[in-house]
């Protein structure tokens, strides 16, 4: 595992890079954390934090990350990908609170010849489930030619 800081892993950009850091990934899984800061993208004040549903773009963003060093690590350039939906997304409090870092953790349960991948995909801090899904993502071999198709 290399270590690569999160601007090099995905292709999103400021302001809307919500990781802080990718702290481990293999061939089949990954984990980034995320500092939640009065700076944070959707921190809101009066929740102290920001609103769980949230969880669903860090879930998707350390799928990018996952792809992104799995891609870098074969001399391959990052493609972007997108998130066709989560099943059974469930999170167990109201926001992720200030001052605290969640551990994002994602791992590969399938992934066919198109590009369809899916992700178990969980949120934890101090080792108690904050948030969990199924994710659905699609990376096409040729992102801006379907793009165009669409």
């Amino acid at each position: 595992m290399k270590n690569y800081a999160i601007e090099e892993v995905i292709a999103h950009r400021e302001p809307m890079i919500l990781l802080s850091r990718l702290t481990h990934y293999t061939a089949d899984s990954a984990t980034c954390e995320v500092d939640i800061l009065p700076t944070s993208p959707f921190y809101q004040e009066q929740l102290q934090g920001v609103p769980s549903y949230i969880g669903i773009e860090y879930m998707a963003q350390t799928i990018a990350a996952f792809a992104g060093a799995n891609a870098l690590d074969k001399d391959k350039k990052i493609d972007i990908g997108f998130l066709l939906g989560s099943r059974k997304y469930q999170t167990f409090q109201p926001a992720f609170e200030l001052g605290e870092s969640y551990q994002v953790h994602v791992e590969e349960l399938y992934r066919d010849d198109s590009g369809l991948t899916v992700f178990e995909c969980k949120i934890e801090r101090e080792n108690q489930v904050i948030a969990q899904a199924k994710v659905n993502a699609f990376q096409p071999e040729n992102p801006i030619a379907f793009l165009k198709e669409q």
